[in-house]
């Protein structure tokens, strides 16, 4: 039996670790290390052959080597520091890798289609058009040339299916470069800068609002409207009663809450339906807008501009195609003619719906019109106040002027309020139409598509007045559907239907989160009330999903405002 031999151990002093290097591990490269490297195999002996070359390709180095390979694709992994220079690393000096080929030009690359047909068959336009679809069909859906189901192309490499498919004629499209609703002065300087994305994420549950004043007369809705088709349409008759859109600094009731001295560590806000619906909804907002915000002490203003695009209505704002502005003045469905047109249709068909003879005198007069004036709008203003605070100690008031278009008998015989909203159709073989039907066609036998394409093409409008109407409390939400008579003719309109919903279901079909609308809300407000006294204007990117805020001089606005009057008193 042969003797046992203990090895000879270093103690070491000063610590933990070796002494010292041994001899015989002198001149050995060392083999470095990184907390980054990824352990793992020693000799992957599953790894089928030809598998282990670069990037985990076959022998060939272009294709992958079954499931298996596939699986080393997915899973790779380093050896242990391999992300260092290794000195044990085999270099192939005489790899495949270094052999080219003299003759490169490229062979005949066999064309494809790029989509199979419902057998399974490649095909052309006609296996295509087996599956029962139209090339015009496929295109308005979006999908890609590459294949109707995500197929990779030979050719280009590139995932196919239905997404990018109407991104091929982009060459061929205008650039859509919108200009600002407000040119942003050099003295301007910008605050804060909030994507959408962000915007999104927010969340605040507000409690139920207290009523602060009644003001203005309702109209009851007349049901005959109801009845009205396609077959049975009716005449948009213009109504002589303008209704105009106050802002809130010009609203006699506001000025007078917002003139009350404050309670102390209360903080308070001030705005109207309109602008809160905006903020509220404001991811889903393309066009530019603005607000202007003025800080005076513990109050906050949210007022709009003289003539300011949030006073009218937009048309198929979120749609892929929108409406564009092509120079022309005579353009009946530029951006600009539609929204003129939309907010005629809205205004005329509120007031057309009602019975004048049947109207219901609120707590208070209408605040904006004497008592001895002639042609008042039928319309109610409730006046409401939210409450925003977060913490006891918190004390934030939100008083807004909101607004309620008639009123309809329930099965009870109570009165409930309703909001009055129309949607309208220009021309839907035009530029902009957003792929919608033919109401006169499609209006009686698929209510639900046509609804749907608005949902789709005017989400933002919608989601507008659907926060519009839970903010004035209306039971129901009352929508009509308004073409014109005569495609080529925007000045004469027919009322084709209508239809009542709940403002939360609709909101709900339109995955419309109102604790996001009001986290928005609690955002800019708290964002407000940090500010120093002064101006300031909330923009809208008109081309990026950005909202910022800029300080302004106080003077701002105030030369427009002035030159607006003196035009109304020359008219006048």
């Amino acid at each position: 039996m042969s003797a046992f031999k203990l090895p000879t151990v270093t103690d070491s002093q000063s610590g933990w670790g070796p002494v010292g290097l041994s001899a015989q591990f002198r001149d050995i490269p060392y083999a470095p290390y990184s907390k980054a490297d990824k352990l793992g195999r020693i000799a992957d002996w599953s790894a089928p052959e030809g598998t282990q070359g670069k990037d985990n390709r076959g022998a060939g180095g272009d294709q992958r080597g079954g499931r298996a390979g596939f699986r080393n694709f997915r899973d790779n992994y380093v050896p242990f520091g391999s992300n260092a220079a290794n000195a044990f690393n085999y270099q192939h000096m005489e790899d495949e890798a270094s052999f080219s080929v003299v003759d490169n030009r490229s062979g005949a690359q066999k064309k494809t289609t790029g989509f199979k047909s419902a057998s399974g068959q490649r095909g052309g336009r006609g296996g295509f058009r087996q599956q029962g679809q139209q090339r015009g069909q496929f295109q308005r859906l979006g999908a890609n040339r590459g294949g109707f189901g995500g197929a990779r192309q030979q050719q280009g490499g590139q995932r196919g299916g239905r997404r990018g498919y109407s991104n091929w004629r982009d060459f061929d499209r205008n650039q859509r470069v919108r200009d600002a609703s407000v040119k942003v002065g050099s003295d301007w300087s910008m605050l804060e800068e909030i994507e959408f994305s962000r915007l999104n994420k927010l969340q605040f549950e507000v409690e139920d609002p207290e009523d602060i004043a009644l003001h203005g007369a309702v109209a009851t809705y007349d049901k005959a409207y109801d009845r009205v088709n396609t077959k049975q349409e009716k005449i948009l008759q213009q109504v002589d009663r303008e209704r105009d859109n106050v802002t809130t600094s010009e609203d006699p009731i506001l000025t007078n809450l917002a003139a009350e001295s404050v309670p102390e560590g209360e903080q308070r806000v001030f705005a109207t339906d309109s602008i809160i619906g905006v903020l509220m909804t404001a991811p889903r907002s393309v066009y530019p807008w603005d607000i202007v915000i003025t800080k005076i002490g513990d109050k906050v203003i949210f007022d709009t501009r003289e003539g300011s695009q949030l006073d009218y209505v937009s048309v198929n704002e979120n749609s892929t195609d929108p409406p564009m502005d092509t120079g022309d003045k005579d353009n009946i469905n530029s951006p600009s003619a539609l929204s003129l047109e939309a907010t005629y249709i809205n205004t005329n068909f509120a007031a057309q719906v009602v019975n004048s003879e049947q109207v219901a005198e609120l707590d208070n007069p209408n605040p904006f019109y004497g008592a001895d004036e002639e042609s008042i709008p039928l319309v109610g203003y409730r006046y409401r106040k939210f409450d925003l605070s977060t913490t006891e100690e918190e004390n934030i008031s939100l008083f807004v002027r909101t607004e309620v278009d008639a009123i309809v008998k329930s099965a009870q015989g109570e009165d409930s309020y309703i909001t009055v909203k129309a949607l309208n159709e220009f021309d839907s073989r035009a530029q902009g139409a957003g792929g919608a039907m033919e109401w006169r066609q499609k209006l009686d036998s698929q209510r639900g598509a046509v609804v749907a394409t608005e949902m789709k093409n005017n989400s933002c409008k919608l989601a507008r007045w659907v926060v519009q109407s839970m903010l004035a409390g209306a039971d129901h939400l009352k929508l009509g559907f308004v073409s014109r008579t005569n495609p080529k003719d925007a000045a004469r309109h027919a009322i084709l239907g209508t239809q009542i919903c709940r403002p939360k279901e609709f909101a709900s079909q339109m995955s419309l989160q109102i604790t996001n609308g009001w986290g928005i809300v609690k955002t800019v407000v708290d964002l407000a009330l940090k500010l120093p006294e002064g101006k300031y204007v909330l923009v809208k990117d008109p081309n990026k999903p950005v909202i910022r805020l800029y300080a302004v001089p106080k003077s701002t606005f105030e030369e427009v405002e002035e030159e607006g009057e003196e035009a109304e008193a020359e008219t006048a």
